[in-house]
Order: C-alpha cells, then structure tokens, then sequence
C-alpha cells in the first residue's frame, strides 16, 4: 500500500503509516481521504501540533501527552473531541493523518 501525492508514490508500512514523514499538505489530503477523514480546522490544528513535535522530539506524543499539549492549541479540547476527530485513535489516526511514521505506542515515549 502507498499513496500517490502530486504524482509521487509515497511508501508505507503494512498498516499505512509513511516510512518517512511527508510535510505537504497535499499527503494530508489524500490519507485523510483514505481514512474516510473529511479535514476542519480542528484536523488542522492536530495535524500542525503533531508535525511540530515531531520535528522537536522525532516522533510524535501519546495520547495522554497529546491531550495536555493540544490545550493551548485547541481550548476545550478533551478525549472525546479527539475522537471525534479522529476515530480510530488520536495518536495513531492523527500522526497517519499528519503524513508521519507510526507512532513508537507504549513505552516507546
């Protein structure tokens, strides 16, 4: 499985998560499209907090970290805002999402 962006193929793991993070909008687009993801602001938002701590810690939080740290992002954002957003959960769903590699899941933090 990969994604066509902008005429490139990029390459993911079995489960759909890029190898190497893509930081164009456009892979956004087209994996939220293959996650039956329609994108708002809100999406936005999560998508730039998690690409940022991604560049800063190379990988992205869990999603006890990610919760404290969308607070200032997202005012009133909570768990089922998230999921909300991102059905199949947060931390996983929103680095796919983001165009970034699979989350490092516990004890990897």
């Amino acid at each position: 499985m990969g994604y066509t962006v902008n005429g490139a193929e990029l390459e993911t793991d079995e489960q759909g998560y890029l190898l190497e993070p893509d930081f164009g909008d456009e892979a956004v687009r087209v994996i939220a499209a293959a996650e039956n993801i329609e994108l708002t602001d809100a999406h936005w938002k999560v998508v730039a907090y998690l690409r940022d701590e991604f560049r800063e810690h190379g990988h992205t939080p869990n999603f006890r970290n990610m919760l404290k740290g969308l607070a200032d992002v997202l005012p009133g954002c909570d768990s089922k805002t998230l999921y909300d957003l991102f059905p199949t959960g947060p931390a996983k769903q929103g680095a796919k999402v983001a165009g970034l590699p699979q989350p490092l899941g516990k004890g990897g933090y």
